[in-house]
């Protein structure tokens, strides 16, 4: 009997052990991923990104959050909660844009939520303004957030791949 509860006890250590080494490591925020969950729709996958977002660079971090704040705003169900959740987005997204106003990939997230943004937000008045800033600094930005423009030129009604 003593040798059971200690085999048992011994397998809980390990399986405890086991567990808080896998949580230890959060996932590494990578671009790539950040694109694919804005393109998803899924609440869960914003959800987890909204998380793993924390690891992201400092000087991206609000806007990173706050586009995704906004995404995840027209996924919720009751009025009330999308107009705070978006409104809150708004205010990180625009944040980081007034301390970096020269970074296209920041440009980049506000376009793609000023195409979709329902017309009672009024959040559309700086489409021109953000696709020239991502079409004059394309070509210095990251492999993943050009394959992400390029991918998004499919659908867009503002950016086309002809004009990269």
């Amino acid at each position: 009997m003593k040798i059971r509860l200690k085999s048992g006890f011994m397998i809980m250590l390990l399986l405890l052990i086991v567990s808080v080494k896998v949580n230890a490591h959060p996932q590494k925020f990578e671009k790539a991923e950040l694109y694919e969950v804005m393109k998803s729709g899924s609440l869960d996958a914003i959800n987890n990104e909204l998380e793993i977002v924390r690891s992201a660079p400092e000087k991206e971090r609000d806007g990173y959050e706050g586009a995704l704040l906004m995404r995840k705003a027209g996924l919720l169900k009751k009025p009330k909660d999308r107009l705070s959740t978006f409104k809150q987005g708004r205010i990180k997204l625009e944040t980081a844009l007034l301390a970096d106003p020269e970074n296209a990939e920041l440009h980049f997230l506000r376009l793609i939520i000023e195409e979709h943004a329902p017309k009672i937000v009024k959040y559309h008045s700086d489409i021109e303004k953000d696709r020239a800033q991502i079409i004059k600094d394309f070509k210095s930005l990251s492999a993943a957030v050009r394959h992400a423009i390029l991918d998004y030129c499919e659908k867009s009604k503002v950016l086309h791949k002809e004009d990269f």
